[in-house]
């Protein structure tokens, strides 16, 4: 869990807004991660810098207990040329703070959000601009699988 920052990228990607009340989250994602996979999202997303898959999590209307976006995409060079039904983001230059998660996915990165959830004091420390994942070559691992967790934190 160290600090690091984190320079300016944009992310393309379809997205949904969720909260984490009464499991909804859980059901809207996992939707999101259906829609993304069915429709070879990836596959449509112009200036990809990199085969990773971005998972991010902004736009929260306080912390993580009320409702906030999802968007599921790619890196890439710009936000020019984006789709119909996609939307593009620019996540600023922060410091944040990572987490690895390790083995069966999608079960261990959920056990690390609830990791960062129960933290309390994380949670005074995180700012709430963009947060979000990298699923990478090591995503494919199957039990030894690893996704890399990016939490952005107060300077």
């Amino acid at each position: 869990m160290s600090n690091q920052i984190i320079q300016k990228f944009y992310v393309i990607g379809i997205s949904t807004r969720t909260t984490n009340e009464n499991g909804q989250s859980a059901k809207d994602i996992e939707a999101l991660w259906s829609k993304f996979w069915g429709e070879e999202i990836q596959k449509q997303i112009p200036n990809k810098l990199n085969e990773d898959i971005y998972a991010v999590y902004t736009d929260y209307e306080t912390d993580f207990t009320k409702p906030y976006t999802t968007i599921i995409g790619s890196a890439v060079s710009s936000l020019e040329n984006i789709p119909n039904g996609f939307v593009g983001i620019t996540i600023e230059t922060t410091t944040y703070k990572k987490f690895i998660s390790r083995g069966k996915m999608p079960e261990a990165v959920f056990n690390t959000w609830l990791e960062i959830w129960g933290d309390k004091d994380l949670n005074l420390e995180r700012s709430y601009k963009a947060d979000f994942t990298i699923h990478g070559k090591k995503y494919y691992d199957g039990d030894n699988a690893e996704v890399e967790t990016y939490i952005a934190v107060k300077e």
